[in-house]
């Protein structure tokens, strides 16, 4: 495994500009997420890297030497794309095997056979080596393609949204299996998802794209608490962050400038003798935890609450906002430090 440093990276499609002047730098052994919707650059990103793309202009650095120039096979990566892209006709023991039979390679038959087996143990998928790929399941499938890559050892590993094209139960289970397996080869990775989920729990850090731009990057918990713009606090967070007008709940210390605050729902409490007066408009139960929609006249807020409040539509309670927890924006969306410290979520919640 390796550092990798990407220094100004611009790439433009005709008039589109996919990513803009974009550097960022993965430490050895690190697993860095970008986040974005549609259209933010991520793949094109990921391609950058791989070679599959050139920039028109930046420098891109693999273990300290400059692979701007290289071809893919040069570069040392490996990608596993959003699509399974295995061999139909092969079994699961030759789609793994494969790469490592490529002529620039030449491993010994003895290697590719205890390199494939290790690889298929690590993903827990020995059973399926003699199974063709028409034979396994979605999940099966995707593990198979990830196994590919990481029957080699690359400098760095690129992945395209791979879990996106699987069910919420099979997602959960291989982003584990995801984070047990990097934690175990302590692999370098570069991962792109529009799915929040997939970035707080998978990543070191988390680097949030808007139009190619990188508008932030840092731990999964800073983003979340500490965001620097409206965007990204959008980015994170379900329910998403409530948004209000700085006066349309009672907050303490509201800065110079703020035009609007954000609340996280978790940071609304309920049932306080001295807060203000709200209705319940609608109740989700979700098992661990409930949604519910509160209205303060024309504003709505959400909130968590524990999996059986005693609530109902129609409901009358009285809500405050912890203190410290909310954030503040001025009119173009970048966040105002508070005039109180802001808490972390342990200072919050006690744990």
């Amino acid at each position: 495994m390796a550092e990798v440093r990407l220094h100004d990276l611009t790439k433009r499609f005709a008039q589109t500009v996919a990513v803009s002047d974009l550097s960022l730098d993965i430490a050895d052994g690190e697993f860095v997420v970008l986040l974005g919707p549609t259209g933010a650059g991520k793949t094109t990103t990921l391609r950058l890297v791989a070679g599959l793309e050139k920039p028109d202009s930046g420098r891109i650095e693999i273990a300290g030497h400059d692979v701007t120039a290289l071809a893919p096979a040069e570069r040392d990566v490996s990608f596993v794309f959003q699509q399974y892209s295995l061999y139909p006709h092969y079994t699961v023991y030759q789609n793994l095997a494969f790469p490592l039979r490529a002529p620039a390679r030449r491993w010994a038959t003895a290697d590719i056979d205890r390199r494939v087996r290790e690889v298929a143990a690590l993903l827990r998928i020995e059973s399926k080596l003699d199974n063709r790929a028409t034979q396994l399941s979605g999940g099966e499938m995707q593990r198979v393609a990830i196994g590919r890559a990481l029957v080699r050892t690359p400098a760095i590993y690129l992945m395209d949204e791979p879990l996106s094209s699987l069910d919420a139960k099979l997602r959960e289970d291989l982003r584990i299996e995801l984070k047990r397996i990097q934690r175990d080869l302590g692999a370098t990775i570069l991962f792109v998802t529009h799915d929040q989920i997939e970035a707080m729990t998978l990543a070191d850090r988390i680097g949030v794209l808007s139009t190619g731009r990188l508008i932030q990057i840092g731990p999964p918990r800073t983003i979340y608490e500490r965001p620097d713009n409206l965007y990204v606090a959008r980015r994170l967070g379900s329910p998403q962050i409530n948004v209000v007008a700085p006066d349309a709940l009672p907050l303490a210390d509201v800065p110079a400038g703020a035009h609007s605050a954000g609340i996280r729902p978790e940071d609304i409490l309920l049932h306080c003798d001295d807060g203000i007066p709200a209705e319940v408009l609608s109740v989700e139960h979700l098992g661990v935890e409930t949604v519910i929609l509160l209205s303060l006249g024309e504003t709505h807020l959400h909130t968590l609450l524990g999996s059986h409040p005693p609530l109902a539509p129609g409901s009358q309670v009285r809500i405050a906002v912890r203190p410290g927890a909310a954030l503040f924006f001025d009119a173009a969306g970048n966040r105002i430090p508070s005039n109180l410290s802001e808490p972390t979520r342990e200072t919050a919640y006690g744990t």
